[in-house]
């Protein structure tokens, strides 16, 4: 269904979109979209940070534990 809206389809969208909401609206809601996929971002990219962090710490100490030397 959404394979045949092509281009003359997103434009009737977008005027719909401006008349309805008006310029202003739209152009703030477009801003809360962008900081959501930055926030989204920047969490991913948190994370995979820690994951790597925690498998590094793991990874540097491959000695085994020495038992009590008399």
């Amino acid at each position: 269904m959404l394979n045949n809206i092509g281009l003359p389809g997103l434009i009737l969208i977008a005027v719909v979109l401006l008349v309805l909401f008006g310029k202003g609206k739209v152009s703030s809601l477009m801003g809360e979209v962008g900081k959501g996929i930055t926030a989204f971002k920047k969490g991913v990219n948190e994370g995979s940070k820690e994951i790597e962090d925690a498998k590094a710490e793991a990874a540097k100490d491959v000695t085994p534990a020495e038992k009590d030397k008399v």
